[in-house]
């Protein structure tokens, strides 16, 4: 069977040696530096002891220094399978999850087509670089000389210049007696549509020649010099040689680098590329005018685990990559994902050398965020989140971003992250945020009392202690019915926690309520500690809840959820309201002060009604309330301490 010209050269691409060889032999850990793809074992071929088979997993080739076998992924799983070369090359296709192609009887053609098509493209290469140094190259050569590319530089990206003028390449390759058909079949002209000689592609533009993986020219990228030019960089149309989508300018030699242990790094365009390898960054790469491609991600992840993706600090920099981040999440893998550093704003990586050198540079890579913080800012920067309704839009589209995540493991730990980074959003009784972190009051949970509050006869009655014994309640039922505290969540969020015990419980059954009961109660554990649980749940008031003594029943535990927080929440709005009118005090009250406190316990005996009776004692009222004792007696020793005076005369007409 004959193969398409390209397909070899795609599975070596999509296939890492180290693992087809991994599978025959143990790693001698001492010698083997897995991080830059240097690998030692003993030999699988000749069944030594010593580790003299060398694996360069960068470059795809692997040697013996005690038997001499060398090759490649196919030709080892030839030699250790015992199977012909088609046989090995479908068995790493399968493993590559890459189709094997339909049988190609003039694939030999075709190879020796492409060969010849590379030919050209060099010729073209030498032509465009030794027109850069002519009289029609200078103000290229001064375009240049500004942007800081030394004559060293120009040589190493071998720079070159296509000047004005519709036939220059055309009667260059005719003169070398190059076919019509190579000269179009490389992108190099097009055909005229008004029956005269084809034209160049490029005409007074800097040529930056492409090169693939194995140093072969097979495209050029165009950088017009006229600035009323349609298109600034237009690179070569896609041909046998060329497809834009699964190339990477500068591939050959950001591999080698990256080999050697540098950052691998994605720049925007061919002058982010030269100006980083220039600066000591030579593990520099970028995509070819278009968004990142499924396939060049795959390019980036044989060369390296984590690739840095380092795009320009503007608007249009966050939109690429967010682009990244939709393309990304799919094909996440344990141990393969991207980086995301972003230029100062208004910045390209050119421009911040320019600005700070290359220590600039190594301060934002280093900097670089994790692919899910890029997420999490994405969905949440600008938008205000002061409802439950904005809250659980956040959520929906959260989860339908990691719902892609293919690979489960990988899906779990976003989920976590993801977890944590909204506790931290909405964290109870955090500071107030403007909407960037999408905060408001709605969030900040119950307000501190306010200093006359905390004196008033009614909290030192015993107010406190009676909301810290429904705070017991309310933590324990959630604790021992995690599935009901899910359905509580923001009404936990903004309970307050006298205690710094009863806090860390309550941020854990926040934070691990949908793990599972068992998953909770050993969060719980690990936060607070097992003595800790043990008083809690051997309380008298906690023990006696029927929701405790039926853990796991759901619709129990929702009821005194409900009833506590209820009741916790009537306590709340009655001190705010016995606080404001104590505040309006000054010794002297008139009628008017004396009728809102009267309308405040009104209010707070009608909340009281109805409700089950608690360890507290109670009277009935009126009109059928059951009113506390201990708050009855202590809001009338209160009422009683006031001095009535008579209210000031109003001046009439």
């Amino acid at each position: 069977m004959s193969l398409p010209p390209g397909f070899l050269d795609e599975l070596r691409t999509r296939v890492s040696l180290a693992d087809v060889v991994g599978r025959k032999v143990m790693w001698d850990n001492r010698k083997s530096n897995q991080a830059k793809g240097d690998l030692w074992a003993p030999c699988p071929f000749h069944h030594e002891k010593t580790a003299s088979f060398h694996v360069d997993d960068r470059k795809g080739f692997y040697y013996c220094f005690g038997c001499h076998q060398k090759g490649d992924a196919i030709s080892f799983v030839k030699e250790t399978e015992n199977v012909g070369f088609m046989e090995a090359v479908e068995i790493l296709a399968g493993e590559a999850g890459l189709p094997m192609p339909a049988r190609d009887p003039k694939a030999k053609e075709k190879a020796d087509r492409r060969t010849q098509l590379s030919d050209v493209m060099e010729l073209a290469v030498q032509h465009y670089r030794l027109q850069l140094r002519t009289g029609a190259g200078a103000g290229a050569r001064e375009y240049l000389t500004r942007r800081g590319l030394s004559e060293p530089v120009l040589e190493r990206f071998e720079i070159g210049f296509a000047p004005e003028g519709w036939q220059g390449l055309w009667d260059h390759l005719k003169s070398k007696s190059v076919p019509d058909d190579l000269i179009l079949g490389a992108g190099l002209a097009k055909p005229s549509n008004k029956g005269k000689a084809p034209y160049d592609t490029f005409r007074n533009r800097i040529m930056f020649p492409i090169r693939d993986a194995r140093g072969r020219a097979i495209a050029f990228g165009g950088r017009a010099m006229d600035p009323a030019d349609n298109a600034k960089y237009l690179n070569s149309p896609e041909t046998e040689l060329f497809d834009k989508g699964r190339t990477l300018y500068h591939h050959g030699p950001a591999r080698e680098a990256a080999g050697k242990g540098q950052k691998l790094i994605v720049a925007e365009g061919y002058m982010d590329v030269i100006a980083l390898t220039e600066a000591g960054f030579e593990a520099s790469v970028a995509p070819l005018g278009t968004a990142v491609t499924e396939h060049q991600l795959a390019l980036l992840w044989r060369i390296t685990d984590e690739p840095v993706v380092a795009l320009d600090g503007d608007t249009a920099g966050l939109r690429a990559a967010y682009r990244v981040i939709d393309l990304a999440l799919p094909l996440l893998e344990a141990g393969k994902s991207l980086r995301f550093a972003l230029m100062p704003e208004g910045m390209d990586p050119d421009d911040l050398i320019r600005a700070k050198g290359p220590e600039g540079v190594r301060e934002v890579l280093d900097a670089a965020m994790p692919m899910v913080d890029l997420l999490w800012r994405r969905e949440t920067e600008g938008v205000v989140l002061d409802s439950p309704e904005r809250k659980a839009a956040l959520d929906k589209a959260l989860r339908d971003k990691l719902r892609t995540i293919k690979d489960d493991n990988v899906r779990r730990h976003y989920g976590d992250a993801i977890k944590e980074l909204r506790w931290q959003l909405f964290r109870p009784n955090r500071g107030g945020a403007g909407p960037r972190t999408g905060r408001s009051a709605w969030h900040q949970g119950p307000q501190a009392p306010l200093p006359v509050t905390k004196s008033s006869a009614l909290v030192a009655s015993g107010d406190a202690a009676a909301e810290r014994l429904r705070v017991q309640v309310i933590l324990a039922a959630a604790l021992t019915t995690s599935a009901i505290a899910l359905e509580f969540e923001t009404q936990l969020e903004n309970l307050p926690c006298p205690e710094p015990d009863l806090e860390r419980l309550r941020d854990t059954i926040l934070r691990h309520a949908e793990d599972g009961q068992e998953a909770l109660w050993a969060a719980a554990t690990n936060a607070v500690g097992a003595d800790v649980l043990e008083r809690l749940m051997g309380h008298p008031h906690v023990a006696i809840t029927p929701c405790i003594r039926k853990p796991g029943d759901v619709e129990l535990a929702r009821m005194t959820l409900a009833e506590e927080l209820a009741k916790l929440h009537t306590r709340q709005g009655r001190s705010a309201e016995i606080a404001e009118a104590e505040e309006e005090m000054t010794g002297v009250v008139d009628e008017a002060v004396t009728w809102r406190l009267s309308q405040a316990a009104e209010a707070h005996n009608r909340a009281l009604a109805g409700q089950q009776k608690d360890t507290a004692e109670y009277d009935t009222g009126p009109n059928g309330a059951r009113i506390n004792r201990d708050e009855r007696d202590a809001f009338a020793a209160m009422l009683k301490n006031i001095t009535y005076a008579k209210p000031p005369k109003r001046s009439g007409k």
